[in-house]
This record gives structure tokens, sequence and C-alpha cells, in this order.
């Protein structure tokens, strides 16, 4: 099995609603196990336009391959009205493989881990949460990097039940 990590986000409608909802999508499929979720934290958009966003992360277990867990990804994207008029676009629901197990991937389609896993407070703090120690081979320990997102406004939702631990 392996061990992959999903950033969920939005800035359209229900944010907090929108992301609980697709993860329980993404729990009842069968090829996916949900394992963790971190909490929910309000940021200002980064390279985009609109309301500030809503993301979380979760962890799963999974025996499906990086793409096609990126096109189950998109599928829930997608029954929930996602649109992609413009790049980084306001969105009601972004899913991204953020990491794969140890794997690395650089093509045309998918990039992981992902390309700007590091440089986003909205991503590194909630997958530090569910997984403090986290470490991959060509970038190291993530909580590293922590001091170069410390400026990008960012906030824990007050009242999102952080479980952080074992759905």
């Amino acid at each position: 099995m392996a061990l992959a990590f999903i950033g969920l986000g939005g800035n359209i409608g229900d944010a907090k609603q929108l992301i609980k909802d697709a993860i329980v999508c993404l729990a009842q499929r069968p090829e996916l196990r949900v394992k963790t979720r971190s909490c929910m934290y309000k940021s200002a958009p980064v390279d985009a336009t609109g309301n500030d966003f809503i993301n979380a992360v979760i962890s799963i277990e999974t025996d499906i391959q990086p793409k096609e867990l990126l096109a189950i990804c998109h599928q829930v994207e997608n029954q929930f009205g996602r649109e992609r008029p413009f790049l980084n676009a306001p969105r009601t629901l972004d899913l991204d493989l953020l990491i794969y197990d140890q794997v690395e991937l650089a093509d045309e389609f998918l990039t992981i881990p992902h390309p700007r896993l590091t440089e986003r407070a909205f991503v590194l703090l909630p997958l530090l949460e569910i997984s403090p120690d986290l470490n991959l081979p060509t970038l190291g320990e993530l909580s590293q990097y922590l001091k170069q997102v410390e400026h990008q406004r960012i906030e824990k939702v007050q009242g999102c039940c952080c479980p952080s631990n074992t759905i």
C-alpha cells in the first residue's frame, strides 16, 4: 500500500462544507483508505484571485498508481462544480496530489512531489500537522521550509474539529 497526501482547498461557496464532503467522497472509494485529516486553515490567495481560501490535507493509503489517483481527484473536483476558466481562477474545490510515497515523477500531467509544496503555508502547515516528521528524498525534512512561508497569512479555522488522528 502506498501512502499519499492530498491537499484540498476552495474559495467559492461554502468551502468548509465542500472540503468535508469531498473527503467523504474520497473515503467512499473502495480503492482509497482515508487515514488522517488536518484541521482546516484559512489563507490569503497565493498567485490567485478571489476570496480567502479554506485548505486542509488528508493522508490516504491506496494500491492504485499516482495518475489513477490524480484522475479520481479530478473526478471529485468536477462533481463539485470545479471550473477552469483561467489559470489560478477562484474555485469551488481543488484537490492536489502532493506526495505519493517516496515517488518522484515529472511529466506533462503530474509532478510528484507537488512542485510548490515547500512554497505554500496552506500546504505545509496542514501537511506537517498530520505528519510532522515527513522527509522526502529530494526535499529533505519538510519542516525546514516553514521559515520560508512564515510571512504568508494563514490561520486555523476555529471550531472545525481538528482531529488529526485516524478518521
